[in-house]
């Protein structure tokens, strides 16, 4: 692979190039999944190949190939350069990357146990017999489908540049779910599912283990059959809310993450999420939260699913600061814009969801740092509100302001103590409004860095894998309702 780096590099740069990058990137992918007792999927996948960035005439352009050898490199960096000079045509300014990354190294991610050196069948036998776990829970006549899946993913990738940058990387993903689907004779439907949605890591199968399937999986089925008879959460046009941890990820991933986007910000790029409400005029003067939100973009947390040592710009992996005692005081920027509206350097988010596509301004680890409940004292501390758990749905503006989630559930809270469960809940808010009303947020005992491998962006779409480390928070006067 340096070789074939090497060529492209000299070869682009003999054409005219300023500036050259090529990525080579094999990627492999695995998926097991069971359903109703019987094994469902078992797929390998495996995708490799290079793709060359290039400035030319202070443009950009890019190219790529799925040919690992030297037969394609003259067509892919003439397209990349032909793409570059017709982009010229209509530049309204030149590239200006700032200064040189010339960083070399290695990365490997941490784990334990290799996951695809662990038997298929052993894969196989956990995930039966979770959902064996979940189908064997009987109750009030109701009728179950239950499904559970693991997910594992290597990637291989090599980073060169004509800034004289070389890099290695090797980045080990697993993840996994369960999910107890519960209808009865009147045709309600309630679903359940265990860690949420497909919680995944950048660690080894030793992740999977962690999660305990099995032991959840009678747990899952229950509340899934529960919620068919539970009350419908009542509508509430101001109350005290408590959000699971798992629910406060995907909370910062829509209302914190994507809006910080500087790409975004600036309205170069509006696919899947839109753009968003924090203009420039707002950074260091926003208050975004109350005192006690602080949140960071870092992509240096081990086990993060936003964790690596390097982005596709050969920028080493950093922790930003997002939000400080409430105040908005960052975005995720890359080398061009960084340089362009002197905010340093680039503070390593530019991500490439593989080989064929060109790197964009992505989340990382987006966290709300910990504060010092535990979630028990928290809800004791409560008179009144309703605790919600692990996400169902959610909807938000183009610009990451007005928004609603729903979750699989809830419990209504009543003298410090959980009292009804609620089945149907949605909570609804305006993002700074919100985050401002959070008034206590749970420890560094039950912090978690929750994986999101189904970030969506770009066109052709790209979907790439994030984190959000978060604990159970309280926010207050906030307007509860259901969709039934």
């Amino acid at each position: 692979m340096k070789d074939l780096s090497a060529r492209i590099l000299n070869m682009a740069q003999m054409r005219g190039a300023s500036y050259t990058d090529v990525r080579t990137v094999t990627r492999t992918m695995q998926t097991i999944a069971v359903k109703n007792g019987r094994v469902q999927e078992v797929t390998q996948n495996e995708s490799q190949g290079f793709g060359v960035r290039v400035i030319a005439d202070g443009a950009w352009g890019f190219a790529s190939s799925s040919r690992d050898d030297y037969a394609d490199v003259d067509v892919v960096v003439n397209r990349a350069l032909q793409i570059a000079r017709a982009s010229a045509l209509t530049k309204t300014r030149n590239i200006n990357l700032g200064p040189p990354e010339a960083n070399k190294g290695t990365y490997r991610s941490e784990y334990k146990m290799d996951p695809f050196m662990i038997s298929m069948a052993d894969k196989i036998n956990l995930l039966l017999k979770a959902d064996e776990q979940m189908r064997r829970v009987k109750k009030n006549g109701a009728h179950l489908v239950t499904t559970a899946e693991m997910v594992f993913v290597r990637e291989d990738k090599t980073f060169a540049s004509s800034e004289g940058a070389l890099l290695q990387q090797e980045i080990i993903e697993s993840g996994c779910e369960i999910q107890a689907l519960a209808t009865n004779d009147a045709g309600e439907v309630q679903t359940r599912t265990y860690p949420w949605g497909r919680h995944q890591q950048t660690r080894g199968f030793e992740f999977v283990l962690e999660q305990h399937l099995v032991e959840n999986a009678p747990r899952i089925a229950e509340e899934a059959i529960l919620l068919l008879s539970a009350d419908v959460c009542p509508a509430y046009d101001a109350t005290t809310v408590i959000l699971s941890g798992n629910q406060v990820a995907l909370q910062i991933h829509e209302s914190c993450g994507h809006p910080i986007e500087l790409d975004r910000v600036l309205k170069q790029e509006a696919s899947f999420a839109g753009t968003s409400f924090l203009t420039l005029d707002k950074l260091n003067t926003l208050q975004y939260g109350s005192e006690l939100v602080n949140i960071t973009a870092d992509a240096t947390i081990p086990g993060g699913l936003g964790t690596f040592g390097y982005d596709d710009e050969g920028v080493p992996a950093q922790r930003a600061q997002i939000v400080k005692d409430g105040r908005f005081v960052g975005y995720m920027t890359n080398r061009e814009l960084a340089t362009e509206l002197n905010l340093g350097r680039s503070n390593g988010t530019m991500r490439a969801e593989n080989w064929n596509r060109t790197p964009l301004i992505r989340m990382t680890n987006i966290n709300l740092l910990p504060g010092s409940w535990k979630l028990d004292d928290l809800i004791a501390d409560t008179d009144d509100g309703i605790y919600f758990d692990t996400n169902r749905s959610w909807s938000i503006d183009d610009k990451r302001l007005n928004f609603q989630f729903g979750t699989e559930l809830a419990w209504e809270i009543k003298g410090g103590k959980k009292t009804r469960l609620l089945k149907n809940p949605i909570y609804t808010g305006v993002t700074p409004n919100f985050w401002r009303s959070c008034d206590a947020i749970c420890g560094e005992s039950e912090w978690v860095v929750w994986g999101t491998p189904r970030c969506g962006k770009g066109q052709p779409p790209q979907t790439i894998r994030t984190g959000h480390g978060a604990s159970p928070a309280r926010f207050r006067n906030v307007k509860v309702f259901s969709r039934s």
